[in-house]
């Protein structure tokens, strides 16, 4: 399997995405009031740092899911990377397993650690989880 590093500059924008619906309409105004932001110090950030250095950050997180939806599987007949799995569920259920499985353990230690309540983990891991299922998703199915 070859790289398709267009679907993987598109999944790395993705978040960006997802993330101004979810912090936004969806969830705004419960996330800022349990992580403790304001509109002043929202105003504060730097916006080509913190935009930029998210999609860096996501794009890492695509080049790592990359893998998980290509290879792998059970020798000789269900192998990852062939037509079978070449599809936007399965790379969104990848995604959606990592998210659950390395997101959600880690992000909710800390918040046990920082004293933050289950609103915060449960719209935190929550915006991760659909991103990952999307960029999984698209990862998979763009090939």
């Amino acid at each position: 399997m070859s790289v398709n590093w267009i679907a993987l500059v598109v999944a790395a924008i993705l978040p960006l995405g997802t993330g101004f619906i979810w912090y936004g309409p969806l969830f705004g105004k419960v996330w800022m009031k349990e992580s403790g932001m304001t509109e002043e110090k929202a105003k504060t950030m730097n916006p080509g740092k913190t935009y930029g250095l998210a999609v860096v950050m996501a794009f890492i997180l695509a080049l790592f899911i990359w893998p998980m939806v290509f290879l792998g599987g059970a020798p000789p007949d269900d192998l990852h990377g062939t037509e079978a799995f070449l599809t936007f569920k399965h790379g969104a259920l990848h995604g959606s397993m990592l998210a659950l499985f390395v997101v959600l353990p880690v992000f909710a230690t800390n918040a046990l650690f920082e004293m933050r309540s289950f609103k915060y983990v449960a719209i935190n891991v929550g915006y991760w989880l659909v991103t990952m299922a999307l960029m999984g998703g698209i990862i998979n199915a763009w090939v």
